[in-house]
C-alpha cells in the first residue's frame, strides 16, 4: 500500500515537475498592408530536424496569440491564413518565455501585385539596401562585375577602378554576404562574371557590434554585396584569358588572367593567377587601416584641411615608396586562394593566402609654383626616374562558431610579409620671377626594406533570453615590425649663399609597433522602444623607432662616420580609456539613437637620443546622434552627427630627423592641442517602383576647431621652405551629392542626372601670416544608356564642372571650367561577333599659369569573334588608338599651383584568347 502510494506520489510529482518548466511563446499578427489584426490565423509549432507537429492555436480577435511547449529545442514556428502568405522562421526554445515582436503578414493580393511588379522592375529598395537585378542590365557576353556595375544607375567605377555608389565610395565588396579574396574591391570586380550574379545590393554595412546589437554605432562602409544565382552555387566556372601584343620601343605588352571557382553547397573554394604589364592588375597593395592605424612611425602628416606633405618629392616616405598604377609601366604577377564553408550553420571558415608582385619604372616632371603676398614668385622643375620592385604575401582567415542559439565567437588572424626595394633619381630648381636661379638638388635615393605584420581579434557575443539585452566582449592585437637601410647621395647648391653641401649617407632602420585593444559592450532594453548601450574599451599602443646614420669615408670606402645630428631614437606608449553610453529608439518608422564617448588618453614619448620625456594627456569626447525616418516605402531620410577629438601625432609633435631635402624642412611642434571636428550628414533616398523613378541626395558638413595645419616660412631669397605645425580655426567643408535617375519606357531608355557642390575654407599660413583659401567647386553629370539584348547597347555621359580658388597671398583667383564627355557602345553581328568601343573628351581651361587650354581624347575598340554558345572568345584590343592619353594632373593648394606630367602607357594592340568554362549541366541550359 505504502509503495502504491510513492508510486502516485512520484508520478504526481514528475507531472507538476514537468508543467512547471513549460516554456510560452506569445506574439501579435497584423497585417502588413491594412494595419489592422489577423484573427483566427493558425500558428504551428513543429520540430525542426523532422517536422512533426508539436503544439497549434488560433489567434484571437485582438491578433494575439499564445503556445505552451514543454521541452526545450530547436522547432520551426509556422503561420498559415487562407488570405495572407505562409510564414515560416526558425526559432530555439530555453527554459524563459520567448515574447515575440509584431509579426507582419503579406496578403496575398500584395504578394502577387509586388511579383509583377518585380518583374519588370530593375532597382528596388528594401529598408537602407538598393537591389538592382542584374539581367535588367544588358553586357556583353563573358563580361565581368565591372561591366555591369558601370550600367547601374548611381553606381560610377572610374579608370582606375575605384568605385562609388551613391556619392560614397565603395569600401567592400562581398560575395553572398562574405569577403572574397579578402576585403579588396578589385578583386571581385573584375573576376567574377557578370551572369553568375543574381542581385548587386548597396548598402551601409554596419560594424559586428551594431549589426549584433541593432544599435547604431555609427562605424558604417559603403559595401556593395554580389548576391550570386542559385545555379552558380552548385558545380564550377571560371575563365582563362591570354593576350599579347608588340609594342615599338619597349616591351612587348602582355595581360594573362585564370579565375576558378568551385561551389558545393556551403563550400566555396576560388583560385587566382594573374600577370601582365599593362596595369590593369585591380589590386590593392597595402591593408591601410587593417592593423589598427598607422603605427605613427612614417614621414606622411595627415592634416584635417586635406594638405598632405611628404618629405620626398615623389609622394612617398621612407619605408614604403609610392606607386600610382595609373601612370608609369607596371608588371605584376598576382596569385591568391579562397576558401570558404559552413558547417551545421554553426561554424565557418575563411581562408585567403595572396601574393602579389610588382616591378614599377616611372619619370615624372613636375613644376610647383608659389605666389606670396609681396609680388615674388618661387618657380620650382623637378625630374625624377625612379624603378620598384616590391612583393608581398599575406594571409587571412576568419572562423566563427555558434556554441549555442544566443552564443557565438568569431577569431580573426592576418599575417603579412613585404620586400621592397626602390631606386630614385631626381634634379630640381628652384627659380625667381626673373629666372634667377635660387637653388639645385641632384640626388639618389636607394631604399630597401623588410616588414611584417601580424594581427587578430576575438569577439564574443552573448544574446540574453530577454530580448535586446546582449553582452559582447572584443580584443584586437597588431604588431607591425620593420626593417629597412637607406643610401641617399644629394649635392645642394645654394646659389644665393654661394654654398654646395655634397651628402652620402647610409640609414639603418628599425621600427616596431604593438596595438592591443579590448572592449566591452551590454546592451539593455528600456522597453519596447528604447534600449541602452554601455561600452567601455581600452587600448594600449607602444612602439619604438630607431635609426642610425653614416657618413661614408673616402679612404675605408665604407660607411662607418656616425652621424649624431640625424640619429632619431624613440619610444612611446599611449594609454586611452574610453567609456561610452548610447540610447536608441525603434519603432514603425522612425529610428533615433544618440549618446558619446569619453577618451582619456595618457601619451608617453620618450627621445632617447636628446634624452627629452614628453608627457601628455587628452580628454577626448566622442558625441554621436542619428535619426532615420522611413516616411513610405522605399522613401527614407538619414540623419547623422559625429563629433570627435583628435590628438597630434608623434611626428607633429617631433618628427624624425633627416637631411633628404635641404630646402624644404619640417619641424615639430610640442604645444600642439587637440582638435574638434563637428560632421553632420544629411541624406534622402527613395524608389518609385511603378513609375521606376529613383533619387539621393547627400548633404555633408563639418567644421573644425583647433584644426592642425602646417605654417610654411617662405625665404623668397633662397628658395627654402620650413614646415611647421600650429593651430588654427575657421576650417569649413559643406558638400551637396545628388541623382535622379529614370526609364523613358517609350523608347526603352534610362536617364541620370547628378549635379554636386561643394565649398570648403581653410587657413593658410605663409611667413606668420593668417590667410584663408577658398575653394568653390560644382559639377552636373549626364548618362544615358539604351540597349537591345544581343543586339546593341549604348552609354552616353558627360559632366561638366566649374572650380574658383581664391588665396590672399594670389592675385586674382584661379577659376576653370572643365568637360568630361564620353561616348561607348557594343554591337552585335550576327550573334557571335561584337564591336565594342568606348570613347572620351577631356577638357580644361587654361588658368593664371597655364597659358593653354588643356584637352586630349581618348579611343578604345575591341572585337571579338565567340565559338561552342560562348565558351570560346578570339578578340583583338586597341588602347588609345589616337595615342593622346598623356599623364598631365594639376592641382591648386592655398597659394600654390604644381602640374604633374607622367609617363603612361600609350597606343598599344593586344591579340587574346579567352575560354571561359562552367559546369556541363549550365551548358545545356
Amino acid at each position: 500500500m505504502l509503495l502504491k502510494k510513492l508510486t502516485l506520489f512520484c508520478c504526481l510529482f514528475i507531472s507538476l515537475q514537468a508543467i512547471s518548466q513549460t516554456t510560452t511563446i506569445s506574439g501579435t499578427l497584423d497585417d502588413s498592408t491594412a494595419q489592422r489584426k489577423v484573427s483566427n490565423a493558425v500558428v504551428a509549432l513543429m520540430e525542426r530536424k523532422d517536422s512533426t507537429l508539436v503544439s497549434f492555436v488560433r489567434t484571437k480577435v485582438d491578433g494575439n496569440f499564445l503556445l505552451n511547449v514543454k521541452m526545450a529545442g530547436d522547432y520551426i514556428l509556422l503561420i498559415l491564413h487562407p488570405q495572407f502568405a505562409d510564414y515560416v522562421e526558425d526559432i530555439t526554445i530555453g527554459k524563459a518565455d520567448i515574447q515575440l515582436a509584431k509579426i507582419s503578414l503579406t496578403s496575398k493580393s500584395k504578394l502577387l501585385e509586388t511579383v509583377v511588379l518585380n518583374s519588370v522592375s530593375s532597382i528596388r529598395v528594401k529598408g537602407d539596401t538598393t537591389i538592382y537585378t542584374a539581367d535588367s542590365f544588358k553586357v556583353s557576353a563573358n563580361a565581368n562585375v565591372e561591366e555591369l556595375l558601370k550600367k547601374l544607375p548611381g553606381i560610377q567605377v572610374d579608370k582606375n577602378g575605384k568605385i562609388t555608389a551613391l556619392g560614397q565610395s565603395v569600401e567592400k565588396v562581398l560575395v553572398d554576404g562574405e569577403e572574397f579574396f579578402g576585403d579588396d574591391p578589385g578583386m571581385a570586380v573584375k573576376n567574377l562574371r557578370a551572369d553568375a550574379v543574381k542581385e548587386v545590393q548597396v548598402f551601409d554595412k554596419k560594424s559586428d557590434q551594431a549589426t549584433f546589437t541593432g544599435i547604431d554605432d555609427g562605424n558604417t562602409k559603403k559595401t556593395i554585396n554580389l548576391k550570386l544565382k542559385d545555379n552558380k552555387k552548385s558545380g564550377y566556372f571560371g575563365k582563362i584569358d591570354l593576350s599579347g601584343g608588340p609594342l615599338k620601343n619597349r616591351d612587348d605588352r602582355y595581360n594573362n588572367n585564370i579565375l576558378y571557382s568551385n561551389f558545393k553547397g556551403k563550400r566555396k573554394l576560388s583560385a587566382f593567377v594573374l600577370n601582365g604589364n599593362t596595369g590593369q592588375d585591380g589590386l590593392s597593395w597595402r591593408d591601410s587601416d587593417q592593423y589598427g592605424g598607422n603605427d605613427n612611425m612614417s614621414m606622411e602628416v595627415d592634416e584635417e584641411n586635406g594638405n598632405t606633405f611628404f618629405s620626398r618629392s615623389s609622394g612617398g616616405n621612407d619605408d614604403e615608396p609610392y606607386v600610382d598604377t595609373e601612370n608609369g609601366f607596371t608588371t605584376n604577377v598576382n596569385a591568391g586562394l579562397q576558401y570558404s564553408n559552413k558547417w551545421n550553420a554553426k561554424k565557418s571558415l575563411n581562408l585567403s593566402p595572396k601574393f602579389n608582385s610588382q616591378i614599377y619604372d616611372n619619370d615624372i616632371r613636375s613644376f610647383v609654383q608659389t605666389q606670396l603676398q609681396n609680388d615674388s614668385v618661387l618657380n620650382n622643375n623637378n625630374a625624377t626616374s625612379s624603378h620598384i620592385n616590391r612583393n608581398n604575401i599575406k594571409l587571412s582567415g576568419i572562423y566563427e562558431i555558434k556554441l549555442d542559439s544566443n552564443n557565438s565567437i568569431k577569431i580573426t588572424a592576418r599575417q603579412n610579409f613585404y620586400n621592397i626595394e626602390s631606386d630614385e633619381n631626381s634634379t630640381s630648381e628652384t627659380t625667381g620671377k626673373n629666372g634667377n636661379l635660387k637653388n639645385s638638388v641632384a640626388r639618389m635615393f636607394r631604399l630597401e626594406s623588410e616588414k611584417q605584420a601580424m594581427g587578430g581579434s576575438i569577439l564574443f557575443k552573448r544574446k540574453f533570453a530577454k530580448p535586446r539585452r546582449t553582452i559582447s566582449l572584443n580584443t584586437d592585437f597588431a604588431n607591425i615590425e620593420s626593417n629597412g637601410q637607406n643610401f641617399l647621395q644629394t649635392v645642394n647648391n645654394d646659389f644665393i649663399a654661394g654654398t654646395t653641401l655634397p651628402v652620402n649617407q647610409q640609414f639603418d632602420n628599425n621600427r616596431t609597433s604593438n596595438n592591443f585593444t579590448a572592449a566591452i559592450v551590454y546592451t539593455e532594453p528600456l522597453g519596447k522602444k528604447y534600449a541602452l548601450l554601455l561600452g567601455h574599451e581600452v587600448k594600449l599602443i607602444k612602439g619604438s623607432n630607431n635609426q642610425n646614420a653614416y657618413s661614408f669615408t673616402q679612404s675605408t670606402g665604407k660607411y662607418d662616420q656616425t652621424v649624431d645630428s640625424l640619429t632619431n631614437n624613440f619610444d612611446q606608449q599611449i594609454i586611452v580609456q574610453q567609456p561610452s553610453a548610447k540610447i536608441s529608439y525603434n519603432h514603425k518608422k522612425i529610428k533615433v539613437n544618440a549618446g558619446s564617448g569619453f577618451g582619456i588618453t595618457k601619451f608617453d614619448f620618450l627621445d632617447k637620443t636628446f634624452n627629452k620625456d614628453y608627457n601628455r594627456k587628452f580628454t577626448n569626447i566622442f558625441p554621436t546622434a542619428g535619426f532615420n525616418y522611413t516616411y513610405k516605402p522605399n522613401h527614407t531620410i538619414n540623419v547623422t552627427y559625429r563629433g570627435a577629438t583628435r590628438q597630434p601625432t608623434l611626428l607633429q609633435l617631433q618628427p624624425l630627423r633627416n637631411n633628404n631635402d635641404q630646402f624644404n624642412q619640417y619641424i615639430g611642434n610640442p604645444d600642439l592641442k587637440q582638435s574638434f571636428t563637428n560632421t553632420v550628414d544629411i541624406s534622402h533616398n527613395s524608389y518609385n517602383f511603378i513609375k521606376d523613378v529613383w533619387s539621393y541626395a547627400s548633404l555633408n558638413a563639418s567644421s573644425v576647431s583647433n584644426a592642425i595645419t602646417n605654417i610654411r616660412n617662405i625665404d623668397a631669397a633662397s628658395g627654402k621652405i620650413t614646415f611647421q605645425p600650429v593651430n588654427t580655426n575657421g576650417n569649413l567643408n559643406v558638400g551637396l551629392w545628388s541623382g535622379i535617375g529614370f526609364k523613358a519606357k517609350k523608347i526603352n531608355t534610362r536617364f541620370q542626372l547628378s549635379p554636386s557642390l561643394n565649398y570648403s575654407k581653410f587657413a593658410d599660413i605663409i611667413n606668420n601670416q593668417i590667410s584663408f583659401s577658398e575653394t568653390l567647386s560644382s559639377s552636373l553629370g549626364f548618362y544615358a544608356n539604351k540597349g537591345k539584348e544581343k543586339k546593341y547597347d549604348f552609354s552616353v555621359n558627360s559632366n561638366f564642372g566649374f572650380n574658383r580658388n581664391t588665396n590672399a597671398q594670389i592675385i586674382g583667383a584661379n577659376s576653370f571650367r572643365t568637360l568630361r564627355s564620353g561616348l561607348s557602345g557594343l554591337v552585335y553581328l550576327k550573334k557571335v561577333w561584337s564591336i565594342e568601343f568606348d570613347y572620351a573628351y577631356q577638357a580644361r581651361q587654361k588658368t593664371l599659369q597655364l597659358s593653354e587650354d588643356l584637352n586630349f581624347q581618348l579611343l578604345n575598340a575591341k572585337i571579338q569573334r565567340t565559338f561552342a554558345k560562348d565558351v570560346f572568345t578570339v578578340y583583338i584590343i586597341a588602347r588609345d588608338i589616337l595615342n593622346q592619353n598623356i599623364g598631365i594632373s594639376q592641382n591648386f593648394y592655398g597659394n600654390t599651383y604644381s602640374q604633374t606630367i607622367n609617363d603612361r602607357l600609350q597606343r598599344y594592340f593586344l591579340l587574346g584568347f579567352r575560354w571561359d568554362f562552367k559546369t556541363k549541366a549550365e551548358i545545356k541550359k
